[in-house]
């Protein structure tokens, strides 16, 4: 049992994990927003350039049952948008990570010798110290 609990403890507590569900309660904000922008903001726009015409209300009733697609539409403006930030936000992670990495590349990249200009280094060396020492 005690493995069991400490087998738990390492996966619930593991970085990835608690990244993700940190991930989740911003989407699920962030999703608050969107949708609080879609009805509070563009709805009302896009009803006043059609005319005074509700985009959520909008709906169709066939043989007695009631289609809502104005707020189908307005689920997809929602998606649309969060799809948009989150490649948007994605792409700009990527450009600087890979910034980022290019810069400590360029720090940490040694130029390597081909080996006969190592012996030659060498060779140098050993001639100046021989030199040092007969003077």
């Amino acid at each position: 049992m005690k493995q069991f609990i400490q087998e738990f403890k390492d996966f619930a507590f593991r970085g990835n994990v608690l990244d993700l569900a940190i991930g989740v309660v911003i989407g699920s904000a962030f999703t608050g927003i969107v949708t609080s922008l879609v009805e509070n903001i563009i709805n009302p726009v896009v009803g006043a350039l059609t005319g005074g015409t509700d985009l959520a209300g909008l709906s169709l009733t066939i043989a007695g049952v009631e289609l809502t697609y104005g707020a189908f539409i307005s689920s997809i403006i929602d998606f649309l948008i969060i799809a948009l930030v989150i490649f948007v936000f994605i792409k700009f992670i990527n450009n600087a990570q890979m910034k980022f990495n290019k810069k400590v590349e360029e720090e940490t990249a040694e130029v390597e010798l081909p080996l006969t200009e190592q012996y030659l280094k060498e060779i140098r060396d050993l001639l100046a110290d021989k030199k040092d020492s007969t003077i």
